[in-house]
């Protein structure tokens, strides 16, 4: 576990102290609520910081920052704006190991993946540097002569951005990067679970920005009671989209709030991702893809492997293999290198596992690993064993999202059935199939096959690159961030149409003559 000298120095390297504001616009953090939020270490259950949250008076503040800086940020050249966004990558680059090792300590994923996600933000940047020089909208065939008409995109303006404790730096740079070479500024409401992830970056975006001259209020990070930040950022009208990551239960909250007033949401919620694992695979790939799958994050990513899929013909030797691989997951310290698996985010994610594994069995499911939470190994009770449970795929609790590593196996005769079973829950986000048949692959990713966002072969579920369109369907969502033309969505479209040649013409032929 992290030793108070190994958290004094992360904290001295992303200019964190034990005692912090919530609220932050590009300058000074502030906060006058009185309502403390303690930041606990997932590990060791130990009380590390102390955030003064947010109140309702300082909301209006930093809106009032992003109003006015949104109005001298859309002047900006985009290129020029592209920049500076490079620049946050470089920062971010000197900055990696020092984050990354925040984002173990403070959220519980392994090392590597910490590290993982804070290159997932330096990669983000860079595309969105190349991005700022294609923000191109097409020219189009006017029916009417001598005119011209064409498509232009426009900065959106104040954009809101809620993130989950899973991954709490990577989706703020998905949002904010774009966002901000498109001429948006962003409000940032993170996890109250993991804010000393949102307060780093955040140090690290003022020291860019304010050595480039960007208005204060560009980027801007807000910590607080979800009944007195969240509720009000995703009221507010003043901000016409809203980009929301977290449960299917929180996402359709928010998309009626800010339906009721026409605003905009991305809405990136919960998964139940499957594996079909065809007769036709290999198996060796098959197996490390679902293995890390399901049991990295401790199974708490929302594109991790749920549902696992096995042709019958090979049922009994691929789970053999699978269970000896997790018998061999090493648990404990997040920060020690050798760790496979760190804990869950808390006791009340512990208590889901265990409610979880205990509907499993009451609906004939049978465990055949795991299924147990663990003596707390420093103190804390946030660790459990990887669960392997072999239950059918209409089981109630096979249809909901359980965040912690509880992998469902079932099996299939041929593949209309496996596709069946694969689309038959209400989420939509990733989904994978390992076979060497063509058609099976091709058949997959048509409209005959997975009905998720992302649908791969010879991959896992697991670990999207920044370069294609991120989401899913169904209760998912339906949102897209990240790569693609996702840029899209921070931007407004305008259809522009130019008469040059002196005369009117009416469109459809239409004669008004007095």
């Amino acid at each position: 576990m992290a030793t108070r000298q190994q958290v004094n120095k992360i904290f001295k390297a992303l200019d964190l102290g034990r005692e912090l504001k919530g609220a932050n616009a590009g300058g000074e953090w502030f906060a006058d609520s009185g309502d403390f939020l303690d930041v606990v270490d997932p590990t060791t259950g130990t009380v590390i910081a102390r955030v003064e949250q947010a109140s309702a008076k300082d909301y209006e503040k930093l809106m009032r920052k992003a109003e006015a800086a949104f109005v001298l940020w859309r002047e900006v050249p985009a290129p020029r704006r592209g920049e500076v966004v490079r620049q946050l990558g470089e920062a971010l680059r000197a900055k990696k190991e020092a984050l990354g090792q925040l984002v173990s300590l403070e959220m519980g994923k392994i090392l590597t993946e910490g590290l993982g996600e804070v290159q997932e933000m330096i990669d983000i940047c860079d595309y969105a540097v190349g991005q700022s020089r294609m923000l191109s909208g097409p020219t189009l065939q006017s029916e009417r002569p001598r005119h011209r008409m064409m498509e232009q995109w426009h900065p959106l303006g104040v954009i809101g951005v809620i993130t989950a404790f899973n991954f709490p730096v990577a989706v703020w740079a998905w949002n904010n990067a774009l966002a901000w070479v498109c001429g948006d500024v962003a409000v940032w409401k993170p996890s109250s679970k993991t804010p000393l992830c949102a307060i780093a970056c955040q140090n690290i975006a003022n020291e860019v920005f304010r050595r480039n001259g960007v208005p204060q209020g560009v980027s801007c990070a807000v910590i607080g009671r979800g009944a007195v930040i969240g509720e009000r950022l995703v009221a507010d009208a003043r901000v016409p989209l809203i980009s929301a990551t977290g449960s299917t239960r929180m996402g359709k909250r928010i998309g009626a709030v800010v339906g009721e007033r026409l605003g905009s949401t991305i809405l990136e919620l919960g998964g139940n991702n499957a594996l079909v694992i065809s007769e036709k695979a290999d198996l060796t790939c098959a197996l490390a893809s679902a293995f890390f799958g399901a049991v990295g994050t401790a199974g708490q990513r929302c594109t991790s492997t749920r549902r696992l899929i096995i042709h019958e013909s090979i049922y009994d030797v691929f789970l053999k293999k699978l269970v000896a691989n997790y018998r061999k997951v090493r648990i404990g310290d997040p920060l020690d290198p050798a760790t496979l698996m760190g804990p869950l985010i808390d006791e009340g994610a512990v208590a889901d596992y265990e409610a979880a594994v205990k509907a499993a069995k009451a609906q004939g499911g049978r465990v055949v690993y795991g299924g147990k939470a663990l003596d707390p190994p420093f103190g804390h009770r946030t660790f459990v064993l990887p669960t392997i449970v072999e239950i059918a795929n209409d089981a109630p609790i096979v249809q909901t999202e359980t965040f912690a590593p509880i992998l469902y196996v079932m099996k299939y005769r041929n593949f209309e059935e496996a596709l069946a079973l694969h689309n038959g829950v209400p989420q939509g986000l990733s989904s994978g199939i390992f076979t060497d048949s063509v058609a099976e692959a091709e058949t997959f990713t048509s409209f005959r096959g997975s009905d998720c966002g992302i649908a791969n072969v010879n991959i896992g579920t697991s670990g999207a690159e920044i370069g294609g369109a991120f989401g899913g369907e169904k209760e998912t969502g339906g949102g897209r961030e990240s790569g693609s033309d996702c840029w899209k969505s921070y931007m407004r479209r305008q259809t522009n149409t130019i008469n040059w040649g002196g005369e009117v013409h009416l469109a459809q032929g239409v004669e008004f003559q007095p």
